[in-house]
């Protein structure tokens, strides 16, 4: 029987290649592999990870730049020679640039941008002058565009002569004299249409643009309800300036999607991967928010002690108290997730604030009687077995549980619930309606509720 031999891993030919340090051989193996695996390379070997950008053919170096993080990309452009981070910023398409430069600080994009080409640095400029997440800063402005007037023959003439240095052909952009956009094709249509066949014949009307003001979560939403692969960028006189990719647009709903995460978590967005974000930058991120969520529960001991009588006159109702806020917390927060979840994909937006109000109202009571009868059951069976822990008026006890429970889950699925909508509403992020911020609010309403019936069953019995 013949044993096959086993083919070396990816790793171990590239550690056989390095140990040669023939860089032409180093050279073909890079360009030879897929651009995922070379990046996969990049992240197991730091220390030779600007050899490995700087022996691949620039073109696909900038492809296997782009999708490194991004203190792996400071990294490697500190590392390059200047000629090669020329090179390198030069081959990056506009958008993935001006990506990558915002994040660094002044004096670095200072002298990043001398080193581009006349026209690039004009690009990166005016891009670098968009506001901050807006669909200007994502746009590239390499496309191909034709007129109404052009024939099918002149399209492909045009895609020949414009395409390659254009981040996607799966879209022509039609438009007239002045730059206006009329409207965009798809290349399959033009594919199928006879060569002397003029391209407003072609145009259906049906375009679907961003303006280069969006805000980049809006452009996620277009991206989502269309399902494009690109879309057009105009200004508000709808002059075509650029393009935005779904490649671009993935990017963006990764990193809001982390930032909500953090937020809902109790912290500040951290804009560095967590195990490269200095420990005191780490800190100071999360201090704020701890520091707030303190304060606010120092409100649940004011509140506690406002009820001091009432817990003096009935020890057993202090039992009771981490049972009934944890609740009021949790369903607090079970509604605040997902109300963020929902309008983050865009499901609900504010004017959905009246049918969301409705469904947690029916929400809540369910939820609440539901843990109220499970409440109320715990006091009258545990009296069965236990009777001087609740005494005589255990069934009163058990009442003013489980009504308690029924008001406290209610309103906490209303307060997350509401809580994003009216944040939104405000302009702020909703996200910071987060858990922690919910459930400390519940928390100091949720004694309040607690002694209120507490003093109403109990009223001339025990308080």
């Amino acid at each position: 029987m013949s044993l096959e031999l086993e083919q070396p891993t990816l790793q171990e030919q590239f550690e056989q290649l390095i140990a040669t340090e023939d860089k032409l051989q180093i050279r073909d193996f890079l360009n030879d592999q897929n651009i995922s695996d070379v990046a996969l390379l990049i992240n197991e070997y730091p220390d030779h990870e600007s050899q490995i950008i700087a022996n691949m053919s620039m073109h696909r170096a900038a492809m296997v730049f782009k999708i490194l993080d991004f203190p792996t990309q400071k990294h490697i452009i500190r590392e390059l020679p200047s000629f090669k981070q020329a090179e390198l910023l030069n081959e990056l398409p506009a958008d993935d640039r001006t990506d990558f430069l915002e994040e660094l600080p002044k004096e670095a994009i200072r002298d990043l941008i001398k080193l581009l080409d006349p026209e690039e640095r004009k690009i990166t400029l005016s891009l670098l002058g968009y506001p901050e997440d807006s669909v200007g800063r994502l746009m590239t402005p390499d496309y191909v565009y034709v007129y109404a007037h052009d024939t099918v023959q002149d399209v492909f003439a045009t895609i020949r002569k414009y395409a390659k240095n254009s981040e996607t052909v799966d879209v022509i952009y039609v438009i007239n004299e002045q730059g206006e956009l009329i409207d965009d094709i798809r290349i399959r249509d033009v594919i199928l249409a006879a060569p002397d066949k003029e391209v407003h014949e072609l145009i259906d009307g049906r375009v679907v643009a961003l303006n280069v003001n969006d805000d980049q979560e809006h452009a996620n939403q277009v991206f989502k309800m269309n399902n494009r692969v690109a879309l057009p960028v105009t200004d508000d006189n709808n002059i075509l300036l650029g393009i935005v990719t779904i490649d671009d647009i993935l990017w963006v709903a990764n990193e809001e999607f982390s930032e909500d995460m953090q937020k809902m978590g109790g912290t500040e967005a951290l804009d560095e991967p967590y195990l490269d974000i200095p420990i005191f930058k780490l800190f100071r991120k999360r201090v704020v928010w701890l520091i707030v969520l303190f304060l606010g529960e120092l409100l649940t001991a004011t509140a506690m002690g406002y009820f001091e009588d009432e817990i003096t006159k009935a020890v057993v109702l202090a039992l009771f108290v981490p049972l009934i806020i944890s609740s009021g917390g949790n369903s607090g927060s079970q509604a605040s997730t997902l109300i963020i979840q929902a309008m983050a994909v865009g499901e609900i937006t504010v004017n959905d604030w009246w049918r969301v109000m409705r469904r947690e109202i029916i929400s809540g009571l369910l939820l609440g009687t539901v843990l109220g009868i499970i409440g109320f059951l715990r006091v009258v069976l545990w009296h069965q077995f236990a009777p001087n822990i609740y005494g005589e008026h255990y069934m009163s006890i058990g009442a003013a549980v489980g009504f308690s429970l029924i008001g406290v889950v209610l309103w906490g699925t209303l307060s997350g619930s509401m809580l994003p909508l009216l944040l939104k509403r405000m302009g702020a992020d909703p996200a910071v309606s987060s858990a922690p911020f919910v459930a400390t609010l519940v928390d100091v309403t949720g004694l309040i509720i607690y002694f209120s019936f507490a003093y109403f069953f109990l009223q001339g019995l025990l308080l």
